[in-house]
Formats: structure tokens, sequence, C-alpha cells
């Protein structure tokens, strides 16, 4: 079974920053697009961030300025540092790693935003 593994959530102020780290298995990592969900209560889960082998990202409108993806190829992982964090960006958020047509997630890391 292939476990994503993600670290760094956490409880912090408006305002606040915090960077989530996701670390893979090499065979899944080289070649896959790595990405970043979140889902907060009631709501279905949304994609965060992006980047592809190649390095290319994609930010949901909501994060962009905000928020930062990158992948360190060496080290099989994938980082996402959040500035400006807003109590609306509180959720549960999930590594994604994905390859057509296969697909893997992390178990969550939680991130709450309050004060």
């Amino acid at each position: 079974q292939v476990q994503l593994v993600e670290s760094g959530g956490g409880l912090v102020q408006p305002g606040g920053s915090l960077r989530l780290s996701c670390a893979a298995p090499r065979n899944i990592f080289n070649g896959y697009a790595m990405g970043w969900y979140r889902q907060a209560p009631g709501k279905q889960r949304e994609l965060v961030a992006s980047v592809t082998s190649g390095g290319s990202t994609n930010y949901a409108d909501s994060v962009k300025g905000r928020f930062t993806i990158s992948r360190d190829n060496a080290k099989n992982t994938v980082d996402l540092e959040m500035n400006g964090l807003k109590p609306e960006d509180t959720a549960v958020y999930y590594c994604n790693a994905r390859s057509w047509p296969l697909e893997y997630w992390g178990q969550g890391t939680q991130v709450t935003v309050s004060s």
C-alpha cells in the first residue's frame, strides 16, 4: 500500500504561517503530479495547489499570492508554504499524487486558523 505521509499542520492565528510537508515513496514521486487538497467541514474537497513533475504550478484563486507549493525531487517531498492564513483556510489538508490512471492520497493533516 502506497503511503503519503503529511506533517506540519496545527493551530495558528489569523495572519500567521504554516508549512506542510508530504513525503512519498520514490517509485511514485518521480513522474507524478503532486498536489495539496483541502476539505472543510460540510464542504467538498478542493484543490489548493499542484505541481507537475516538470515543475509547473497551479493554485486555487483563493490562495494565490499567499501559498507556495514546491517539490524536492531529491528528497521525494512536496511542501506547501502558507502565509497570511485566514479562518476560511481552516480544513483538513491532503497530499495527492497523480499519474493517470493512478492516484494516491495521504491521511490528511488538520490546519486550524483561529484567534
